[in-house]
């Protein structure tokens, strides 16, 4: 019979291990994380390719790599529906080859399971038109008169029912349904995590304010699958909370010195020493903050910021910024280190022009 030892060195000596939870992983050789993309396939799989952990065939090619996409796949652009169907075949193949793939969940992300489409694209709502939709929309709408009648209101006059249908194009409720708790994408964005940890780095989308400091990674998550399973739950929760690690912005533009030892308390109960962040873009290139220890990975992917095509990349400890399809070393220490490699990506980008 093997040894407890023995069990554990198999385990470590076959690569990436789970620790319990479903959040925490240790032993991972490289990490992909790719900050927001904002409906924008072309861009996702132009990235991932760079990366090397997809074929021409968009099919996983990263072996036992790990992906993180950092939350905000959805919204703004056309390709939601595209990108979220790749991201759930990708989970499946990254799997069977010993590698994973990591959909965070995203202010996006949420606000469509709890019903705020004020960023869904009129392209993104045609995605989800089928031959029934007329029949459907009008059913909506008489139900929607009917609702007003019984509440004893003017009954619609005038433009009123062109403007319904305006605000609730072809496609708007089938969208509507597939991101309930019970729809195809709200069931599954609904059963990632918000955080996790690999090796020694955390990942979230927006970050982690002072209110949830003391807070633990998976007490966290499942605080928030429960609220979008549940949307009763959703006042006063995390899910919506500007503190919350969908929405806080702070450590990407808050006073460095300010927040240096809330940064500090945040991993060290963690038990981590690099925060990666995405949710808030920056000019194109992968930022670091507090020395290089938060790393900020919404470079503005999609053609709606931008178009930078980059990512962060993490080979054995080491971090890169992958900005066309170069490999520049992150050793950002000091401002003098990020105004260096700050040059060198302007560099390729003008290289690019």
């Amino acid at each position: 019979m093997l040894s407890r030892r023995s069990i554990v060195l198999i385990v470590l000596l076959a690569g990436a291990w789970r620790l319990p939870g479903e959040d925490t992983w240790k032993g991972v050789a490289r990490i992909v994380a790719v900050g927001d993309v904002h409906g924008d396939y072309g861009a996702f799989t132009g990235i991932l390719r760079a990366a090397g952990v997809l074929d021409s065939r968009a099919r996983w090619a990263g072996g036992r790599t790990h992906l993180v996409q950092a939350g905000d796949m959805i919204d703004r652009g056309g390709d939601s529906r595209r990108l979220l169907d790749l991201l759930m075949s990708l989970e499946k193949q990254a799997r069977s080859a010993g590698g994973a793939v990591h959909a965070l969940i995203g202010n996006h992300e949420a606000m469509n399971l709890y019903g705020d489409l004020r960023y869904v694209s009129s392209r993104e709502f045609a995605a989800f038109r089928d031959e029934n939709s007329e029949r459907v929309r009008d059913l909506y709408y008489r139900q929607h008169v009917q609702q007003l009648r019984d509440a004893g209101q003017p009954e619609p006059a005038g433009d009123y029912q062109r403007k319904w249908m305006a605000a609730h194009p072809l496609g708007f409720f089938e969208l509507l349904t597939a991101f309930a708790p019970n729809g195809t994408y709200g069931r599954w964005i609904a059963s990632h995590n918000t955080i996790i940890r690999i090796n020694d780095v955390v990942f979230a989308h927006g970050g982690i304010g002072p209110k949830y400091a003391a807070s633990g990674i998976g007490e966290i998550n499942n605080r928030v699958r429960e609220e979008l399973r549940d949307p009763a739950k959703l006042p006063g929760g995390v899910v919506m909370d500007p503190e919350g690690p969908l929405w806080f912005r702070g450590l990407a533009q808050g006073d460095e010195d300010d927040l240096r030892a809330h940064l500090a308390s945040v991993l060290g109960r963690l038990e981590a020493r690099y925060l990666v962040i995405a949710h808030t873009p920056t000019r194109g290139y992968v930022d670091a903050r507090f020395n290089g220890q938060v790393f900020l990975i919404d470079v503005g992917l999609s053609q709606y910021y931008g178009a930078h095509p980059a990512c962060l990349v993490i080979e054995s400890g080491k971090f890169y910024a992958l900005h066309r399809g170069t490999k520049l070393e992150l050793t950002v220490t000091t401002p003098a280190d990020l105004m260096r490699y700050r040059g060198q990506v302007e560099q390729l980008d003008r290289a690019a022009r």
